[in-house]
């Protein structure tokens, strides 16, 4: 099987536990490992038949934006199961990374695995 891949996709949303987290929008940086015969694609080379990175990136950020969780891994979650359902994209891997959420850290945040 072959992987499509986006990375630094770029967000901001209102992500958090703390109540001043609640009230402001937060850089996030997004990576997708999406799993794809992309064979077909290739053959036709036609963007029916591929993985369109570009619907999958624009349905995140726009989802990522509007949302609003405390955790990052439910954002995660929430994020796969869109790729998986709305994209028919098998297995995905999500990470998340919040940056500067920790002082000193230049990142934090989450890798998820969901499907076959």
């Amino acid at each position: 099987m072959d992987t499509v891949f986006i990375r630094g996709l770029k967000a901001k949303a209102v992500i958090g536990v703390f109540d001043w987290e609640k009230q402001i929008r937060q850089n996030l940086v997004l990576d997708l490992d999406l799993r794809a015969d992309v064979a077909h694609a290739a053959a036709s080379d036609t963007l029916e038949d591929a993985v369109d990175y570009k619907a999958i990136s624009q349905r995140v950020v726009e989802f990522v934006e509007d949302s609003q969780y405390q955790l990052v891994e439910s954002l995660a979650e929430a994020v796969a199961r869109i790729v998986r359902e709305e994209f028919a994209v098998s297995w995905v891997r999500i990470r998340i990374a919040k940056p500067f959420a920790v002082r000193t850290a230049q990142e934090v945040g989450v890798v998820i695995e969901r499907g076959d």
